[in-house]
């Protein structure tokens, strides 16, 4: 992968697929904060933009370290990275048509939940970003710089999401939550198949 625009809307594309699970979070975090001030929202948002850039950073070093120490695997990074966003895009697809389904629940929770306190803000950073660790193996083939562009950029698109999905709970509450989900399990699905079709044309 060389610098250019497919890169700049592959690391968008991948921002917005890892950031839904942290938008479905801000979604809820705003309705059981209605009064929330925009400093909190703000510190909320960079909290999850900050996981979703350390994770794909940690997992690049790590695949890194892996081929060089064992180089035959390079060959099946293709074959990971599809499977993995795959399996992910799919989880995220599943979650989502439940998360509709259970709708009036998960707003009668998130009500009782009231402010969010700096550990469980924490959990939640790790809980929706976890995910991301595996697109160290998508962006595998990148040059450092690349993949901590990738990861800033990952990062703004996550941040800019939750803000808005923090605005939004505050408004309307967690019925979007599961909208949310199925659309990023579906460019997550998409982006590893076009990895996969990419490497095996070259």
């Amino acid at each position: 992968m060389n610098w250019s625009f497919v890169f700049v809307l592959n690391s968008v594309l991948l921002g917005v697929g890892l950031a839904m699970d942290a938008f479905s979070v801000s979604l809820a975090n705003g309705l059981g904060d209605p009064g929330m001030s925009r400093r909190r929202m703000a510190g909320i948002a960079g909290t999850f933009a900050g996981f979703q850039a350390f994770m794909p950073m940690t997992g690049w070093v790590l695949v890194h370290t892996v081929v060089r120490i064992f180089g035959v695997f390079e060959r099946f990074i293709p074959w990971i990275a599809l499977l993995l966003l795959g399996w992910i895009g799919g989880k995220m697809l599943y979650e989502g048509i439940r998360e509709r389904r259970n709708a009036d629940r998960e707003d009668a929770e998130a009500r009782k939940a009231g402010r969010l306190g700096i550990g469980a803000l924490l959990l939640q950073g790790v809980a929706t970003s976890i995910d991301a660790l595996s697109v160290g193996f998508t962006i595998a083939d990148y040059e450092w710089p690349m993949a901590l562009a990738a990861a800033l950029i990952i990062a703004a698109v996550t941040f800019v999401i939750c803000m808005g999905g923090l605005r939004l709970g505050k408004t309307f509450g967690t019925r979007l939550a599961g909208r949310a989900s199925i659309l990023g399990g579906l460019i997550l699905i998409a982006i590893g198949i076009e990895i996969f079709v990419s490497s095996m044309i070259r």
